[in-house]
């Protein structure tokens, strides 16, 4: 079994322990770094919890280092594990480039980048990922399954683009509450309940998301099978697909501000 050490188990990172121990992973194969009020309730699964990197077991040596904590405290709480040298370092933290781990955790070290997404809380994220030389085909595979427990895996070769992966997949959770959100709103303008838009919003995009995910159909075909020529779909989308305005050119500059962004934390 992959024995891993979890470091940071906030949101994300208790998305992914759950995972993997509703996936068969035995608690004893898994040590989590977490010295907030989560603690006791991780306790409880049977895994072990410390508080800090010089209180994990002399005797526990992991083959996957998962570092979950923010971005902005990396620096600080990763450098501890360098001592882990046979081990794979998978981060999940957005912007920290896979050169920023090298000075680190030294230029031996075996690291993957992910960018995963929050429906990985409900086992419907996707994750993509990029690796450094030193990562070979065991360690790349133990990493696809640990963050398989969660939801799709996908990898990319080329780590400039990990910037607009966040922008389209991690960031683009919060697209889709908006226009939950939006929806609702509007339907409330036109006079409807506000309960009852909101849930007309909600049960409306979790819907059709369903479909496009069971669907084999593209989602541009998915919105031709439901717009009738004439009809008020039609209407509403000559709206939201207006030439030089609308939706997609919206989400275009909305996804190359988020990149951007992404750039700019990387430093």
């Amino acid at each position: 079994m992959t024995r891993v050490l979890l470091v940071g188990c906030g949101k994300m990172g208790s998305a992914l322990l759950s995972g993997w121990l509703d996936r068969g992973a035995a608690p004893a194969d898994v040590v989590v770094v977490e010295p907030g009020e989560a603690a006791a309730a991780l306790a409880s699964r049977g895994v072990s919890v410390v508080a800090a990197a010089e209180t994990v077991p002399a005797a526990f040596r992991p083959d996957v280092v998962v570092l979950a904590v923010k971005p902005q405290v990396m620096a600080a709480a990763a450098a501890p594990y360098a001592r882990y040298s046979d081990a794979v370092f998978l981060s999940i933290a957005a912007g920290k480039t896979l050169g920023f781990f090298t000075g680190l955790l030294g230029a031996g070290a075996a690291i993957v980048r992910a960018m995963p997404n929050t429906p990985a809380a409900v086992r419907r994220g996707i994750t993509v990922c990029v690796a450094n030389p030193q990562v070979d085909a065991a360690r790349r595979a133990a990493c696809q399954t640990l963050l398989e427990a969660v939801g799709e895996v996908a990898w990319t070769e080329e780590e400039g683009l990990m910037d607009a992966v966040t922008a389209v997949s991690g960031s683009g959770p919060a697209y889709v509450f908006l226009l939950a959100e939006a929806l609702a709103a509007a339907g409330a303008a036109a006079g409807l309940p506000a309960g009852l838009a909101d849930r007309l919003a909600r049960a409306t995009v979790a819907g059709a998301g369903e479909l496009l995910h069971r669907s084999p159909d593209s989602a541009a075909q998915l919105r031709v099978n439901v717009t009738s020529p004439g009809g008020t779909t039609a209407a509403a989308l000559a709206v939201l697909m207006a030439e030089g305005g609308g939706m997609a050119p919206l989400l275009t500059e909305a996804v190359a501000a988020a990149t951007r962004r992404g750039r700019e934390l990387a430093g």
